[in-house]
C-alpha cells in the first residue's frame, strides 16, 4: 500500500515556513507505519511555496497513494479542509485518515464535517495498523477500536482505545522522513526559547504521556492514564539523535517531568554525560510542577544544562485554583518564581483569567501580584474554551457558545474573550479585559534594536539590543522578521535572563500610545489577516 503522510501547515501563509512546534504526533504515526514495513512517503506543506491545493496536486500525481494520513491540532480546521478537498477534487480513490487533537474531542462532528473516510481518536499508533490491515485486506473496521467512519450512511463509532501501557515498545519518532533537518536548517533566533541561542537547532521530546489531573480549561488528547518512559530509552533517542542533528536545544514536553524526583536526577545525570560528550554548547528547558520543587531540584536541573524552566500557574486566587481543580497554592507559586530567580534560571508561566469562580476581586489579586513580582517573567492571558475542556463544555450548557462547529472552525485560533464566570457581568469581563491589555503595555518591556544588519538569508537579521535590566548591549544574530514596520518576538537577556519584548519603532509607539494609533494598527492587521485568508 503507498501511503502520503500530509504534514499540514501551521501558519495561514503560502510561503515557506519554519517557525513551528515539530509535529510529535505525526512522527510517531509515520514510525509506527514505517516499522510494519509500510511504504510512506511524506509532504511537508510548511516547507514548501505556493498554495495548498496546486502543491498537493503535484504530488498526488507523482504517485497513486490509496492512503493519504494527516492530523492538526485543535486550530487547523480550515487548513484540513482545504487539504481534504483538494484531494477529493483529484482522486475519489484514495481513502484519508484523519487524527490528532482536532478529531480526538468532538469526533462525530467533525467527522461529519470534514469528512474524511477514516478518523483515529486518541493515541493512534497501535490504531493505525489495525485499520490499515483492515483497509487492505477489505475487511469490517468495526472491530478496530479507537477509530471513526461511515457504513451504510450511518457514522459509527467504535469502543475507546485502551491506552498503550508500555510506551517504550513505540518506535523512536520518525523526524529523517518528514522534513526535520531542513527545519532545523532554517530556524531563526526566533525558535531559541528565551532567546539562548542565534543559530537553535531545538529538538523536541515527550517522555511521558497522560495526566491524571482533571484542570478545567485541559483536555488530554492522549489520555489522563500518565506513563512514564523508562529514562533508558529516553536517552536512546537522545544519544541517537542529539549527536545525528548537531541539537544544541532540547525541549522536553512533559506537563508532569518533575512529578518523579528519583527518575528526574536520573535523567539529569545521563543528560550531563551526553552534553560532556558533545563538541558544541547544548542546553535543555523543561515543564515542572509547583507542588514539589525545591533548591536541590534546580541546583541539579542547572548543572544538568537545563537553563529555562516553565510553570503552569494560572492564577493568583486560590478560590480560582480551586475551582479550575488545580492542585496548588499561591504560596507555591510564589516560591517557585522566587526560586528560580535565585538560580538565575528564566521562569516562564502564564496567568490565565476568566474562569467560572473569577470575580473582579479575585483578578485584582492576581493582577497585583503579577505587577509587583513577575511583569516581565510571566505572560498574563484569557481562559481559553478548548474542546473538550469542562470549561468548553461549561460554555456549550449555558449557550455561550452557541455553535459548536462555528466556534471550532472560525475562532479558536484567535483570543476568545467570552464571559465564562458565574458572577460577573458581561461589562466587568470587558473591563477586565482593558485591565489586562493594559497591564501588559504598560509592565513589560519594549526594546527597540539600535542597528539592524540585513543578512544574506531572506528576511533575517542581526540585531544590536540593549537589555532594559542589566543595560548590556547585545547583538541577536539571525532573527527573523516578516514586516520590519511592525513586529515583537520575546527574547531574554543572554546576561542577565531578564524577559523582554524586542520590537519595531511602530509597534511601540502603539503600545505606549494605543489609543492614538488603534484605528490604524486595526486598518493594518485586518488587511494582513485577509491576505493570509486568501492564501490558504
Amino acid at each position: 500500500m503507498k501511503i502520503l503522510l500530509i504534514i499540514p501547515r501551521y501558519l495561514l501563509t503560502d510561503k515557506p515556513n519554519y517557525e513551528y512546534s515539530f509535529p510529535l504526533g505525526l512522527a510517531y504515526i509515520s514510525a509506527s507505519m514505517k516499522k510494519q514495513r509500510y511504504e510512506v512517503d511524506c509532504l511537508n506543506l510548511n516547507h514548501l511555496n505556493g498554495k495548498i491545493d496546486k502543491i498537493l496536486t503535484r504530488k498526488l500525481k507523482l504517485k497513486n497513494y490509496e492512503i493519504i494520513c494527516t492530523g492538526h491540532i485543535g486550530i487547523g480546521y480550515r487548513v484540513l479542509e482545504k487539504i481534504i478537498q483538494t484531494i477529493r477534487d483529484y482522486s475519489s480513490n484514495s481513502k484519508i485518515i484523519l487524527g490528532g487533537a482536532i478529531i480526538t474531542p468532538e469526533p462525530k462532528l467533525i467527522f461529519e464535517s470534514l469528512k474524511p473516510d477514516y478518523a483515529v481518536i486518541g493515541e493512534g499508533e497501535t490504531t493505525i495498523i489495525e485499520l490499515l490491515k483492515t483497509i487492505k485486506n477489505k475487511t469490517s473496521p468495526e472491530k478496530v477500536n479507537g477509530i471513526i467512519f461511515k457504513k451504510d450512511k450511518k457514522t459509527i463509532i467504535t469502543k475507546p482505545r485502551e491506552a498503550i501501557k508500555n510506551i517504550d515498545e513505540l518506535p523512536i519518532p520518525d523526524f529523517e522522513g518528514m522534513d526535520f533537518e531542513k527545519q532545523l536548517n532554517n530556524m531563526s533566533a526566533n525558535n531559541s526559547p528565551y532567546g539562548l541561542f542565534d543559530y537553535p537547532r531545538v529538538y523536541p521530546i515527550m517522555c511521558s504521556r497522560g495526566c491524571p489531573f482533571q484542570c478545567t480549561f485541559c483536555y488530554h488528547c492522549l489520555g489522563i492514564r500518565y506513563r512514564e518512559r523508562s529514562i533508558e530509552n529516553v536517552m536512546q533517542e537522545l544519544r541517537k539523535n542529539v549527536k545525528k542533528y548537531q541539537i544544541n536545544l532540547i525541549a522536553l514536553y512533559d506537563d508532569l517531568f518533575s512529578i518523579n524526583k528519583e527518575r528526574l536526577y536520573k535523567f539529569c545525570d545521563e543528560i550531563k554525560n551526553l552534553i560532556k560528550e558533545l563538541d558544541w554548547e547544548c542546553k535543555w528547558t523543561c515543564q515542572l510542577s509547583v507542588r514539589n520543587i525545591d533548591d536541590e531540584m534546580l541546583k541539579k536541573l542547572k548543572e544538568a544544562g537545563c537553563y529555562a524552566v516553565s510553570f503552569g500557574f494560572e492564577s493568583y486566587s486560590q478560590k480560582v485554583l480551586n475551582s479550575m481543580k488545580k492542585p496548588i497554592t499561591p504560596e507555591l507559586i510564589d516560591r517557585a518564581i522566587n526560586l528560580t530567580k535565585k538560580h538565575k534560571m528564566i521562569v516562564q508561566g502564564n496567568f490565565i483569567f476568566g474562569d467560572r469562580a473569577e470575580t473582579k476581586e479575585t483578578a485584582k489579586t492576581t493582577l497585583d501580584y503579577w505587577k509587583k513580582n513577575c511583569s516581565e517573567q510571566i505572560y498574563l492571558g484569557f481562559i481559553q474554551p478548548y474542546p473538550g475542556s469542562e470549561i468548553y463544555n461549561h460554555c456549550i450548557k449555558k449557550e455561550i457558545i452557541k455553535d459548536k462547529l462555528d466556534f471550532i472552525k472560525n475562532h479558536m485560533n484567535e483570543t476568545n474573550w467570552f464571559n465564562m464566570t458565574d458572577n460577573m457581568t458581561d461589562s466587568e469581563v470587558l473591563e477586565l479585559k482593558k485591565d489586562i491589555l493594559e497591564a501588559r503595555r504598560k509592565y513589560s518591556s519594549y526594546v527597540v534594536p539600535t542597528k539592524f544588519k540585513k543578512e544574506k538569508k531572506h528576511k533575517r537579521y542581526s540585531l544590536l539590543i540593549k537589555c532594559p535590566g542589566c543595560k548590556k548591549k547585545m547583538i541577536y544574530k539571525n532573527f527573523f522578521i516578516e514586516d520590519k514596520l511592525v513586529f515583537t518576538q520575546w527574547s531574554s537577556c543572554k546576561n542577565c535572563k531578564r524577559r523582554f519584548n524586542i520590537a519595531s519603532p511602530l509597534y511601540k509607539i502603539g503600545v505606549q500610545n494605543h489609543k492614538r494609533i488603534n484605528f490604524l494598527k486595526n486598518i493594518y492587521l485586518s488587511l494582513r489577516e485577509n491576505i493570509s485568508k486568501r492564501n490558504l
